[in-house]
């Protein structure tokens, strides 16, 4: 396979075999009926991704080490994902509720964006962020005469020639739209995050100048999407206005009036107007809910193993994704996700009259508030380390002074107006933090840290309960 590898990337021809692939839908939300709730996901060759993950790499290591791609973006990069996406921008918005201003938000979506990159445009940008000779030709002949056919239920269509777009479900496709899409920051004067092409932009909004300068920044966006053949999907973008004494402002895509919502699904988390986490309380017990009722029905041997497995792979991921940026702390809602751990113990034969308790000491579970206060500690390691953004001292502060006891990284309390600002991640975390012993924070690794938690949650049993 080498020999392989090394012919194709010197004579820059990818073999045709690994230019076409099988297109197979997966459902992103709303009507399985609507060919548009779908996700063109395609399938090739397996040999032909094993070289994408070396170039992948090659790429990846020349964009961060020259810091190419824009801080703003945090899709497919190391160190950033949906919840340093979403920590970023609540940290803002929940600060700005906190001081008596208000902020907008405009949600924006591009239509098709992968689908849609023009391949002579993206060779453009390509050059333009240093990726040339052997490199930049086998990239520009990859994406030539791609052909796709669309797979279902066994049957397919028939072979069709691809003229634009990245492959998704590619290696390498990913970094490419990164790349094409990465100076649309430029000429923006208020905040802007990315996650891929899922785009929020958001200031303060306290007059009605401000607001025109966020009008004057979507406008700014929507000529780049004209300059480079994308296209916004205006039924789909929106604009939320946070703070009680907010102007809402009524902001426009080439004339088009953007609707206003007071809650908006933000990388699969739901944001209210008033940042309060009750509904994406009730979306994750809804879907965690519908899990369980299919484990019930369709699983007939339900030993304590067999349930362990499906509960913590298929179950807890719904009630635990990004917890550190919405964690509840009204105690309705606290319960309503500890609902979910108790109605699966129950589940099981020879559990269902015992206590919620008694069933969390057989078969070692955690209750649910006490892992998301352990998510919020290790998570903070991380940040601390540098192994994940945002920055560690763009939001915590250590103490300049402090007691001869406990740990030399105890972080700075703050006084706080709002019940959303004191129960925020860069708030609440605190206090667990300052109380750690200091072999713990003193980890060299996040393995280690995890472990001596765990040892240093023994000895001190209240450490993880709010």
């Amino acid at each position: 396979m080498q020999y392989i590898y090394s012919c194709s990337m010197a004579d820059g021809v990818v073999p045709v075999d690994w230019k076409r692939a099988n297109v197979c839908p997966a459902h992103k939300k709303g009507s399985r009926a609507k060919a548009d709730n779908y996700r063109p996901i395609s399938l090739t060759s397996q040999l032909c991704k094993v070289f994408e993950f070396i170039m992948r790499d090659e790429l990846v290591s020349h964009l961060e080490k020259l810091h190419l791609i824009y801080e703003t973006q945090h899709g497919f990069r190391v160190g950033r994902s949906c919840l340093s996406n979403l920590l970023t921008f609540l940290e803002k918005a929940t600060k700005v509720l906190d001081d008596g201003l208000c902020l907008d938000v405009i949600y924006l979506d591009l239509a098709k964006a992968f689908d849609k990159v023009p391949h002579k445009r993206l060779h453009h940008k390509l050059v333009s962020h240093g990726i040339e000779g052997e490199v930049l030709r086998w990239l520009t002949n990859w994406l030539d005469r791609r052909e796709q056919r669309v797979c279902i239920n066994g049957i397919s269509s028939g072979w069709k020639r691809v003229i634009s777009g990245v492959p998704q479900g590619s290696v390498i496709g990913p970094i490419l739209f990164l790349i094409y899409i990465n100076d649309m920051d430029l000429g923006v004067d208020n905040e802007i995050l990315k996650f891929a092409d899922d785009t929020k932009l958001y200031g303060i909004v306290t007059n009605r100048d401000e607001a025109l300068s966020l009008q004057k920044d979507l406008n700014v966006l929507t000529q780049w999407t004209t300059q480079w053949q994308m296209k916004f999907n205006v039924t789909k973008c929106s604009v939320m206005h946070i703070g009680t004494t907010n102007l809402q402002f009524t902001y426009a895509i080439n004339g088009q009036v953007l609707q206003q919502v007071d809650a908006q699904s933000d990388l699969g988390v739901i944001i209210r107007k008033d940042l309060k986490a009750s509904d994406q309380c009730a979306k994750s017990y809804a879907k965690a809910s519908r899990i369980m009722g299919m484990i019930g029905r369709n699983i007939r041997y339900k030993s304590p193993e067999v349930m362990l497995r499906l509960y913590k792979s298929m179950v807890r991921p719904h009630v635990e994704y990004c917890t550190v940026a919405w964690s509840p702390h009204y105690v309705k809602d606290k319960q309503l996700i500890e609902k979910i751990q108790r109605r699966f113990i129950k589940m099981i034969p020879g559990f269902r009259h015992k206590s919620y308790e008694d069933g969390l000491r057989i078969l070692h579970l955690d209750t649910l508030e006490e892992r998301r206060n352990r998510a919020d500690l290790i998570f903070l390691f991380k940040m601390y380390k540098g192994l994940s953004r945002p920055p560690f001292e763009t939001i915590f502060q250590l103490m300049k002074h402090h007691k001869t006891r406990g740990h030399a990284l105890k972080l700075t309390k703050h006084c706080t107006n709002r019940d959303v600002r004191l129960h925020f991640f860069s708030e609440r975390v605190i206090n667990n933090w300052n109380n750690l012993d200091h072999s713990v924070v003193e980890a060299g690794c996040v393995n280690t840290f995890k472990q001596r938690l765990q040892s240093h949650r023994k000895n001190k049993m209240d450490l993880f309960m709010d």
